[in-house]
């Protein structure tokens, strides 16, 4: 019989990308509304480049402890990650819903994302 993986370990698994770090997954699936471009600060921006980091690291060590997992243990471990993604968001003083929010605006807009990869590359 297969095992049965969450929702949560799907999104750790296999969550889109943008400028290499994938969103975090929040536990309602409401949709989101973009935020105008203009109403992200630069504060707001420096969060989010930073908190991609942390969740592209996290994602990265996770998949691979839940890849060697056994069966049984890879939806606990699914639950730890996303735990750790959204706690490495709000570290950051961002929401789950606004740092997707801000991902989704940089997506869909050149000057947005030229100013997050612009904070992602200097980090670097």
């Amino acid at each position: 019989m297969r095992p049965v993986i969450s929702p949560l370990a799907a999104a750790l698994l296999g969550a889109g990308v943008l400028l290499a770090a994938p969103t975090v997954m929040a536990q309602s699936q409401q949709p989101t509304q973009a935020a105008p471009s203009a109403a992200i600060s630069d504060q707001k921006l420096d969060a989010t480049a930073a908190a991609m980091k942390q969740v592209t690291d996290l994602q990265r060590d996770y998949r691979q402890k839940i890849d060697a997992a056994a069966p049984a243990d890879k939806p606990k471990l699914a639950s730890e990650g996303n735990a750790a993604l959204k706690k490495a968001v709000n570290d950051h003083g961002l929401s789950v819903d606004e740092y997707n929010q801000i991902l989704t605006v940089a997506q869909n807009d050149p000057t947005v994302r030229a100013k997050l990869m612009q904070r992602l590359t200097g980090a670097q």
